[in-house]
């Protein structure tokens, strides 16, 4: 039976080998500190967090989540560590909560391996602290014990990491927000939730197998797997869906999704396009691609946990063979080495192919729901392309390029992100170290990260009704004068490229007034009262080889766009390589963060907000020698132009 604890209760732990499950409305940090007798943290090595999430006997996450799993193995931790404190603390200057008091509850659950949960917290009675002692782990005559603490600190990490004897807490605690808000800035924006049983439902060639991890769980090499096993339904995130997009205009209840015909006994699902819920075939498939992410986020987790685990077994198996001389050499010690190995590799394997069965049925999948997406999410050389009209609506969200993991490359996954855009995006022109194969000159990088830009840019126009997005361009120098043609020459930019730091200052001072009058007009209700020249479109301002062209002035307005903007329809697309803005120092850190970076070279900076992996992310580009950028463009160019046509004729009262 569960314990459900108190504040100051304790309750004996049964086994050695733990996980704790922390479960909060917002995205929070979750941490862990090792301490003595006293409870006395000896330095910052004592200390597990997102920067250093491994220590002997415990892995906490790496990026903050509403959700995290903590791996515990007691029997691991070292002589001298009497106690384990579970610490939870708020993101810094990532625009969340500032204070527990306004959030849900956060609670708290130790559990076995198989889920089974021994004990459980809700921290209650927290107003003001930005940071709280959940739990503690705590040795007492040989045994382990689980003690609720619940105590809040308004100091935050830093007044905790104090509190428990840690000199350099202030240190610490500043690094550990910085990997957090740098995590926090490379992770995938997650959809909105869904409803338990509103997703798709795809059963396992074995059958079922455990339930998903909750949203934003590290795997936990440190503890054992079972092989893993596809889900059975959808998982379970929490929430209604969102159903209140702003280019939604119908009331009617969500369509139902395509079913799947009956799938022959022992044998996986068929694959359909289009089985996830929503209110249309757009929303479907969008809930559809963002489950296929998360379900090769989650497979892929519990294969590497559950290698993990083999390696860790193995190498304690030999560290026993090893520490006792009478068996170090010999017939006995040669053949406890291979029984060690053959364990791994019989664990491996069977991890192995329970990845496999995942990866066979997502691709099967994904070669369904590829052909029927529409042009937002579709890839530039889709035949759906050949078809396209200028739409209606603004669609749910927009494809920018693919993701894959290492265990799978074939199999990419659409990166989708949510319209109107919620933050800016960066094309990183510089060279990083997912670089290495691709091209070795600077000045083709540059080009390539134009190209993306054009792409982008693009994509935007011609997935947004006519007269809907505007785009304008600043290339101070014009180097990028080749990669801008396309849409110089089908008349999608009202004005050309501005040039020169003139142009830079002209273009920026009237993108800062149309943001400083909508943000008035918003607040006082006055909306009608805005000026008849403000075009009040949404605006995609494209700033290339940054920060040439710009002085100081120029660099706060920017900075302005980029905070203010997306909220009153200015978006920004920065294509720049940070060196060359160096001189600014960290001045610029925040403007860089903001923005979604992506490059035009396959590269693994971008996270799930899951797991955490490390996804290689392609960018989507059209195909050499296709016309299917001009074609698109010149449709996009010529409803702009009737539209324009049509709103200057003159109209007659009756």
């Amino acid at each position: 039976m569960t314990a459900e604890l108190v504040r100051g209760q304790n309750h004996p732990l049964p086994q050695t080998r733990l996980e704790i499950r922390i479960s909060a409305g917002n995205p929070i940090v979750a941490g862990a500190t090792l301490g003595d007798e006293r409870g006395t943290v000896h330095g910052a090595e004592w200390v597990a967090h997102p920067a250093s999430p491994q220590l002997a006997g415990i892995e906490v996450p790496k990026q903050a989540a509403a959700d995290h799993r903590l791996a515990v193995d007691l029997d691991a931790m070292p002589d001298h560590i009497h106690r384990v404190t579970v610490l939870l603390a708020l993101p810094v200057g990532v625009g969340g909560p500032a204070r527990f008091g306004v959030m849900a509850a956060p609670f708290v659950a130790v559990t076995g391996l198989d889920g089974t949960e021994i004990a459980g917290y809700t921290i209650t009675d927290l107003d003001s602290e930005s940071a709280v002692t959940a739990l503690e782990l705590y040795r007492r005559q040989g045994a382990w014990k689980v003690r609720a603490v619940g105590q809040g600190y308004a100091g935050g990490l830093a007044a905790m990491l104090h509190d428990q004897g840690l000199a350099e807490a202030t240190d610490l605690a500043a690094r550990i927000n910085e990997a957090v808000a740098r995590g926090m800035a490379r992770s995938v924006a997650q959809p909105p939730p869904r409803s338990e049983g509103d997703g798709r439902v795809r059963a396992s060639a074995a059958g079922g197998g455990a339930d998903p991890a909750p949203v934003g769980a590290d795997p936990a090499p440190a503890q054992p797997q079972t092989p893993p096993q596809q889900p059975q339904g959808a998982p379970a995130t929490g929430g209604p869906v969102n159903y209140e997009h702003p280019a939604r205009r119908t009331a009617a209840p969500p369509t139902p999704a395509p079913t799947a015909p009956p799938a022959a006994p022992g044998q996986p699902a068929q694959p359909v396009a289009g089985d996830a819920s929503g209110w249309t075939m757009d929303e479907r498939l969008y809930n559809q691609v963002w489950g296929m992410f998360e379900d090769l986020a989650r497979t892929t987790a519990a294969y590497r946990s559950a290698v993990d685990f083999a390696e860790s077994r193995m190498e304690q198996e030999l560290d026993r063979v090893l520490s006792d001389p009478r068996t170090r050499v010999g017939p006995a010690a040669d053949s406890a080495r291979a029984d060690a190995r053959a364990k791994h590799a019989d664990l491996v394997e069977q991890a192995r192919a329970a990845l496999d069965r995942d990866l066979a049925q997502l691709t099967a999948e994904a070669e369904v729901v590829e052909p029927a997406l529409p042009p937002a999410y579709a890839r530039w050389d889709s035949p759906v392309w050949q078809a396209y009209q200028v739409p209606m609506e603004i669609p749910m969200a927009l494809r920018v390029g693919d993701l894959h993991l290492p265990e799978r490359t074939d199999l990419r996954i659409p990166m989708l992100v949510r319209l109107p855009l919620e933050r800016g995006l960066w094309i990183d022109a510089g060279r990083s170290g997912g670089f290495d194969e691709g091209p070795a000159d600077s000045g083709e990088l540059r080009r390539l990260a134009a190209d993306a830009a054009v792409a982008i840019a693009a994509r935007l126009l011609a997935v947004y009704p006519a007269g809907e997005i505007a785009v304008q361009v600043i290339d101070p120098a014009g180097s990028a004068a080749g990669s801008f043609a396309p849409l110089v020459g089908s008349g999608a930019l009202a004005e050309p490229p501005a040039a020169g730091a003139q142009g830079v200052s002209s273009v920026l001072a009237a993108l800062t007034r149309r943001v400083d009058l909508v943000q008035m007009a918003v607040r006082s209700g006055a909306t009608d009262a805005l000026p008849p020249d403000l075009d009040t479109a949404e605006q995609l301002l494209i700033v290339h080889d940054f920060p040439h062209g710009f002085d100081d002035r120029a660099v706060t307005q920017l900075r302005y766009l980029a905070d203010e903007g997306p909220a009153v329809g200015v978006h920004l697309m920065m294509v720049a390589d940070r060196e060359d803005a160096r001189a600014y120092g960290p001045v610029l850190d925040p403007l860089w963060r903001s923005l979604l970076r992506l490059t035009p070279v396959a590269d693994d900076h971008l996270a799930d907000p899951w797991v955490g992996h490390a996804w290689t992310y392609e960018p989507s580009m059209v195909p050499r020698s296709s016309r299917v950028l001009d074609q698109v463009l010149g449709e996009a160019g010529r409803a702009a132009k009737a539209l324009k046509a049509a709103r200057a004729r003159p109209s007659y009262g009756n």
